[in-house]
């Protein structure tokens, strides 16, 4: 009998795939995707994180990149097995091209390719040495004026960027920095990190004192070092400070603490920046290949201008610079705005007695915590997922095998089973007066993410607190500042001893504009959103994260950021993206961004 199975024809598939590319067969290979196909490359085919939209898009960037490219063997991933479901059969593949091994995930409909997800996991002659490949770590037997490990780590921290020069400098200490900064300790790249803070941690412990994570703990791993099973599933951000100084100590990152980069210059000529920074009250310069800025995804602090600001007579401050609330017991104090931040604030200020209003400008999606960890994440990023033979690599795979031009049409029936489930909830919310909204399209909390980076709230107890009316709450524009409060444009006063301005950041190129130039920060463009003509996140369609974990327009600058989650999977992306030019192999970038999107 003919086997049928849905391995039997993904194979039969990848092996079409595998003759008509060897053959150099470019219209052969692009025959074998729907009309309405997607192909998003992970560095492998591109050498840029890219999304190709329909065959003529699949056909341009292969006949540009095949022949120097030189896919092979493309097969089942070992010990995998297709499925299919509602007509769709899903496949894990494994590939290989000529400098490295690539990982993806296939989906086929009707016999033909619909989703394609192809991802660089490791450069040939330059692999992390992981499992049996590990380091042996003690020196067996004897020798005379050996040094130990200890020593041996020691000089090198002591000579790295004074004696000899960092291969990259990453600008930024916080999760993504130190992400990064381990996958590229892994292969071998010598790499600094610079933070103006002392510690590794404490870009989260000298946040407001209530800040937690609002994702749970399946989904915020970070590179080769998971949590333990008995973390908390939300973290609290002083715990999370402390993983993140043990995980810097343990991984043996070069971590330059107190240490603020005042300029940077670079020189096409010489293939290299110059980088000033000020460490222990010294100015040190350094000479890196490769800068990257891990800034944060969301870049500077938003603080508005409102008329009135210099008369206010009490404190007034960004809600990234709120130490919490313990001054405020029995004063009034005012929060603009109404997402993450915001509530948070709002219910710790609550909490110590104060007298809390909060300022909703627009509208803002909400969703509880329990509710998007239901439904919204359990299948990928729960105890459930693990138990059922989850890794977090599939996990993270899955999530980025669905591109972004038809991840809404995912997103849309989940958050339509968590307001139908929340529905009591929500009129909850709207009797108070709060103003919902469910993004552009109806597709919740992650699109807005992408697409903006704001504009929602992952309720943690707050959003009932605002229901009950212990937290007040005013729609509307602020129209001035006063002496004692907050004025409303439709005359409403809001007495205030304390305001607190959660209103977000701008783009993360702001940073480059400061520590570069105005001039590159253009150059660059906007960093962050899809280009998807939805609030905040003006046209044309990219496809992609503007400017996030690939090549910029400006040489040998990088950005890297978003949460734990991205900052895990895309730091992998962007060290073998680094590790390849450090070692010399040709990166014939395809698709790098031409759109500038001044910020």
């Amino acid at each position: 009998m003919l086997d049928t199975s849905p391995s039997v024809r993904a194979q039969a598939v990848l092996s079409s795939l595998d003759e008509a590319l060897s053959a150099g067969d470019v219209e052969a290979a692009t025959e074998l995707f729907q009309d309405d196909c997607y192909w998003r490359d992970l560095v492998s085919f591109t050498w840029n994180i890219r999304t190709l939209e329909g065959k003529d898009a699949i056909r341009d960037m292969l006949g540009a990149q095949l022949a120097r490219v030189k896919p092979s063997d493309w097969r089942l991933a070992d010990g995998e097995e297709a499925s299919e479901d509602g007509g769709v059969i899903t496949a894990w593949l494994a590939f290989d091209t000529e400098v490295a091994r690539g990982y993806g995930l296939m989906r086929l409909k009707d016999g033909r390719i619909w989703t394609l997800l192809t991802s660089m996991t490791e450069l040939k002659g330059h692999e992390e040495p992981l499992g049996f490949d590990r380091p042996l770590g003690a020196k067996h037997g004897h020798g005379k004026h050996r040094k130990t490990w200890k020593e041996e780590r020691d000089e090198e921290s002591r000579t790295l960027g004074y004696q000899t020069q960092p291969y990259a400098v990453i600008v930024g200490g916080g999760q993504g920095g130190i992400a990064l900064g381990a996958r590229l300790r892994q292969l071998g790249v010598p790499t600094i990190i610079v933070e103006k803070n002392p510690r590794p941690g404490d870009s989260w412990r000298n946040r407001y004192k209530s800040l937690c994570l609002h994702d749970p703990v399946w989904y915020d791993h970070l590179p080769y070092l998971p949590f333990p099973p008995n973390w908390p599933v939300f973290s609290p951000k002083d715990k999370i400070g402390d993983w993140l100084e043990m995980y810097t100590r343990v991984m043996e990152l070069d971590y330059w603490g107190s240490t603020l980069a005042k300029s940077a210059t670079y020189d096409p000529a010489a293939g290299e920046w110059t980088l000033v920074v000020e460490r222990d009250g010294k100015e040190i310069v350094l000479k890196p290949k490769q800068l990257v800025l891990a800034t944060g995804m969301s870049g500077k602090p938003n603080l508005p201008t409102f008329p009135g600001m210099e008369k206010f007579r009490g404190e007034q401050h960004h809600s990234s610079r709120h130490p919490g609330p313990d001054a405020w017991r029995g004063k009034k104090a005012v929060v603009i705005g109404s997402n993450n931040s915001a509530h948070d604030i709002c219910a710790a200020l609550w909490e110590n007695d104060a007298d809390v209003t909060m300022v909703q400008r627009s509208t803002t999606h909400v969703v509880r915590s329990e509710t998007l960890m239901d439904i919204g994440l359990s299948a990928l990023y729960s105890e459930a997922a693990v138990q059922g033979g989850m890794t977090t690599n599939k996990a993270d795979m899955i999530f980025a095998s669905i591109p972004y031009r038809i991840m809404h049409e995912f997103q849309i029936p989940l958050y339509e089973q968590m307001r139908e489930r929340d529905a009591a909830f929500y009129a909850g919310l709207e009797k108070a007066g709060f103003r919902l909204d469910w993004g552009a399209d109806g597709s919740g909390l992650f699109m807005k993410y992408l697409r903006r980076g704001s504009g929602y709230y992952i309720d943690v107890g707050a959003s009932q607190l605002v229901i009950d009316g212990e937290i007040k709450l005013k729609a509307g524009q602020v129209s001035e500042i006063t002496e004692t409060g907050v004025r409303l444009e439709d005359g409403t006063e809001l007495p205030a001893d304390l305001i607190v301005y959660a209103t977000g950041y701008g783009s993360m190129n702001g940073w480059a504009a400061d520590l570069i130039s105005q001039e590159v920060a253009d150059r660059v463009g906007k960093c962050w959103g899809l280009g998807s003509d939805t609030p905040k996140d003006p046209g044309p369609w990219e496809g992609e994260q503007r400017n996030m974990w690939k090549p910029t327009q400006q040489q040998a600058l990088w950005f890297h950021g978003g949460n734990l989650h991205q900052s895990r999977h895309y730091s992998l992306y962007l060290a073998l993206q680094l590790k390849a030019r450090q070692v010399g192999i040709p990166t014939p970038v395809y698709g790098l961004q031409q759109v500038y999107h001044k910020s």
